[in-house]
């Protein structure tokens, strides 16, 4: 039975579970449509103002209230699902590169495809944008930005480097070229590296990347 107000009405109860209740098999009423499922929605919410939130605070002074309140939801939705801030930051910093087997690509199109391949990440996927923004602004993101990098794209490059000792300066400088445009263009828009088409840039990046990837050691 809900409560009531002070005078005298039935007070309204906010809607905070966002999940469809389970469902019966033998329920008379299966053939219905559910009601619509809005936790995909809640989340993606919380975790854009999660990753706006850290990029602007930083991840020590960003509280879950002002994450909930950027929301625009109850702070108790945010515990409910990630826990707490240590399980929130995880779960916007979650990132998969997709990344391609450049072992399948012959060598002389490697970084052609390597610089496709992330330009259509960045544009596809705002968690990347999102921290790009918090690594550059406190060291919890920069540690994850490592982190994936290490777990991502090292393998990645390490398969293909003829040279195995040389592979972290490699890999080192081919992540200059792709998260300095990365930066340029999707967190500064620094007028020209906007402006430029996916061909051009591939026309500008890849050379250099391939000089990267099999270049003699300076």
């Amino acid at each position: 039975m809900p409560e009531n107000t002070p005078s005298g009405r039935p007070a309204i109860t906010p809607d905070v579970d966002l999940d469809p209740p389970p469902v019966a098999a033998s329920a008379p009423d299966a053939g219905r449509h559910p009601r619509p499922r809005r936790s995909a929605a809640t989340r993606a919410a919380i975790l854009a103002a999660a990753r706006d939130r850290f990029a602007a605070d930083g991840y020590e002074r960003a509280t879950i209230r002002a994450i909930a309140r950027d929301a625009g939801i109850d702070p108790s939705m945010v515990m409910r699902y990630y826990g707490n801030k240590e399980g929130l930051f995880a779960a916007a910093s979650e990132i998969d590169l997709r990344a391609p087997d450049l072992m399948a690509v012959p060598p002389e199109e490697r970084a052609a495809r390597l610089v496709r391949h992330f330009i259509e990440l960045w544009e596809s996927d705002e968690t990347l944008t999102g921290m790009m923004r918090v690594g550059v602004t406190n060291e919890a993101g920069a540690e994850r930005m490592r982190q994936v990098f290490a777990e991502q794209v090292r393998p990645l490059l390490d398969a293909v480097c003829t040279v195995p000792e040389e592979a972290p300066a490699r890999a080192a400088l081919i992540g200059s070229q792709i998260l300095g445009m990365a930066l340029c263009r999707y967190v500064l828009h620094v007028p020209p590296a906007v402006d430029f088409s996916h061909d051009e840039l591939v026309a500008w990046l890849a050379p250099t990347i391939q000089r990267y990837l099999t270049a003699e050691t300076p």
